[in-house]
């Protein structure tokens, strides 16, 4: 198993723990909650946070735009409770993928549909980077829009 894979899939697993025990502390109605008119209210954040392993490993394995898209179409998420079970069940398949690579596997480029590539260990990078990027979001409207500080440490 490789040592880097194995670290960056703990920071991982931090990220979606820590967004976990913020979504803990939220009621059904903040999820309404949105910051400005045109982007994502907590819950659609959160809706999409709960994505982020899965959507971000099928790019990884060149699905096509058509394929993301009925993707996310397909995967509606409304309820909390169905953001947590998406959230972890997505991140288990992602460290079951990843544990399994091969260190030639790990070195493979891929290339999302929009034309750029990664190996796949870059791939898993990008997963990070964007959980957390959506987590820091998610931490700022909670305290900014919905005035409610979760007092979920961010980092260890």
């Amino acid at each position: 198993m490789n040592p880097y894979v194995k670290a960056t899939l703990n920071q991982i697993s931090i990220a979606v723990q820590s967004v976990i025990d913020m979504m803990d502390k939220l009621e059904p109605s903040d999820l309404t909650i949105q910051q400005t008119e045109n982007k994502f209210s907590i819950g659609q954040l959160l809706a999409h946070m709960s994505l982020i392993c899965k959507a971000d490993l099928l790019i990884s394995d060149e699905a096509p735009e058509d394929q993301m898209s009925s993707f996310y179409s397909s995967n509606s998420l409304h309820t909390l409770a169905e953001m947590k079970e998406a959230l972890l069940s997505n991140f288990t398949l992602l460290e079951n993928r990843y544990l399994n690579y091969t260190e030639d596997e790990l070195m493979q480029m891929t290339t999302s549909y929009w034309g750029v590539s990664y190996s796949r260990f870059e791939w898993l990078l990008e997963i990070s980077s964007h959980l957390y990027h959506h987590r820091g979001q998610l931490h700022a409207m909670l305290v900014y829009c919905a005035r409610k500080d979760p007092e979920v440490a961010l980092f260890e």
